[in-house]
């Protein structure tokens, strides 16, 4: 089992990286937290969770050990596989699923795109005691993008997310109108509250 990986980032989008490590590429599906965790760096360590399917091997990669934990707790639950753990982790920091659970916040992860009611009080009856809230707040990070790029760079995170590229077309012009947001996570986390 992979526990990091480790190296020179060669790519990066909001939905995915690439660690060149000595010569290997590892491509992992990450979390917007991680995307600007990464940011401009050049080189990046990343924890992976290996998904192996009958189909597919696929990892997912996490900024910290904390974020990886959090997303085994939640693909623990029936009914959250991998990409909606992701999405959980793209719309809410790890900090604050934690948070939420520990509050039984069901309105909170009900805020997620994909998870309804009965997956969000789930959640909180299958984890509330298996995950201990530390209390600390979490600072935000943010990457530096170029304002052209920005929604252009939100509607493919979005699409590499599952969604349609016309509806992501659509809410993420609109978005854009609406605020001055900064960045492409800013963007991404008001649409999957929308789409």
């Amino acid at each position: 089992m992979i526990d990091y990986i480790k190296g020179e980032v060669a790519e990066l989008t909001p939905a995915t990286v690439t660690i060149d490590c000595n010569g290997v590429g590892y491509i992992a599906h990450i979390s917007l937290q991680t995307y600007s965790a990464i940011g401009d760096n050049k080189s990046a360590k990343i924890y992976i969770y290996e998904s192996v399917r009958q189909d597919a091997f696929v990892l997912f990669g996490f900024i910290d050990k904390h974020e990886r934990e959090i997303f085994l707790y939640l693909i623990s639950v029936s009914g959250v596989g991998p990409s909606t753990a992701r999405v959980m982790l793209s719309s809410l920091s790890s900090k604050e699923v934690e948070a939420a659970i520990a509050s039984e916040d069901v309105n909170i992860l009900k805020s997620v795109k994909g998870i309804g009611t009965k997956t969000a009080q789930r959640i909180i009856v299958d984890l509330k005691d298996k995950i201990k809230f530390s209390g600390e707040s979490e600072l935000p990070v943010s990457g530096k993008v170029v304002a052209p790029t920005l929604g252009h760079e939100a509607v493919s995170a979005l699409v590499m997310l599952g969604f349609t590229q016309s509806n992501s077309q659509k809410v993420v012009a609109k978005i854009v109108k609406e605020a001055s947001v900064t960045s492409v996570e800013a963007i991404i986390k008001e649409a999957l509250k929308r789409l």
